[in-house]
Order: C-alpha cells, then structure tokens, then sequence
C-alpha cells in the first residue's frame, strides 16, 4: 500500500506520532474541500483565507487526541463549522470590525465575473443557467445555519445524512428534517426560476 493508498484517519494517526509528511497529504486531500465550505457559508473569500488557517491551525492542535469515531471527513467539517460558527459569534460582538459588506470587489473575477467563452455553444443559455446558480446560491446563504450547513454537506461535499448529523450534533432524523425544511424553503424561494 502507497501513502496515496492510506486512509485519511490512518494518515491523521501518523501524523499524531509527528509525521509531518501525513499532514501535508491529508491538508492537499481536503484543503479545497473546506476552503469551498467557508466561503459558501461566509460569502467572504478572505474571511475563508483567514479562517482555512483556524481550521488547520485546530486539526494539528487536535492530532495527538484523534480517534476515528467517524470518518475523518466528519470530523474535519464539524471543526469547520465550528470555526465558522465562532466567526459568526465575533462578528456579533464586534460588529463595526467586519466590513464584509461594505468590501468591493478587487478584480473582475472575485466579482464573479469571467471574460466570454468563444467556443460556448450558447452564451445566452450559459447567461441563464449561470443567473440561476448564483439565485440558488443566494437562496442557500439566506437559509437559517444549521439548514445551510446540511445543504451545502449534502449537495456539495457528499456526506451522507449520518455523517451531517455527527457535524452538526444531532440525530439522523432531525437532519432529515432540517434538510426538508431547507428544501421548501429554496423551492419557494426558487419558483420563478423552475
């Protein structure tokens, strides 16, 4: 078997013995993974730059005292979201300090936009279906947190309903209920565009 081969939880046990190697792969394995998780919760992508170092930061802090209970993965969102959670409680203390919503874009494409596509086959479509993903993306952001969480666990990382449960401290079926709550919220939210 190759490092490449090991399980996560295997490399996060090598790295609690202090092989550096195992961190570096496990924070390649995932780093997109989380970083993607913070800005779509944080709407922010420097406040994401800035909270991806927390959450690696508490993972090292954490490796001595692991145990794979569940898959690693579990483990790293539910610090994750965590971490965005103490943001979200800063932020409330100390609200003249975030400017989020006052920063303006620094260049075209943090902004969201991208030149044109020559080889498209149809911009006018592309323009639509682009217009949607950013409405459903908005309507996710709106979500209440523990809604938005499960979405964007389950629609964009994969987990399963037991491992989103496990993040977000409570059973499988209360996360099935969040998780349909969420969805007749953006399907209201959503109906001109469906």
């Amino acid at each position: 078997m190759t490092v490449a081969d090991e399980s996560d939880e295997e490399l996060m046990a090598r790295y609690g013995r202090g092989d550096a190697s195992a961190f570096e792969l496990l924070y390649r394995r995932h780093e997109m993974r989380v970083w993607r998780f913070l800005e779509r919760n944080l709407r922010n992508r420097a406040t994401a730059d800035e909270l991806m170092q927390e959450v690696w930061f508490a993972v090292a802090r954490e490796a001595t005292r692991y145990q794979p209970a569940a898959r690693f993965t579990t483990w790293l969102f539910t610090i994750t979201r965590n971490t965005i959670l103490n943001e979200y409680r800063r932020r409330s203390r100390h609200p003249s300090e975030s400017l989020d919503a006052l920063q303006e874009p620094t260049s075209p494409e943090s902004a969201g936009w991208q030149a044109a596509d020559t080889s498209a086959p149809d911009p006018a479509q592309e323009a639509v279906e682009h217009e949607l993903q950013e409405k459903v993306m908005e309507a996710i952001r709106d979500l209440p947190e523990a809604q938005r969480t499960a979405v964007i666990l389950c629609r964009y990382e994969g987990l399963s309903y037991d491992e989103i449960a496990k993040v977000l401290k409570c059973s499988a079926s209360a996360t099935k209920s969040l998780l349909h709550r969420a969805r007749l919220t953006l399907k209201e939210k959503l109906r001109g565009y469906y």
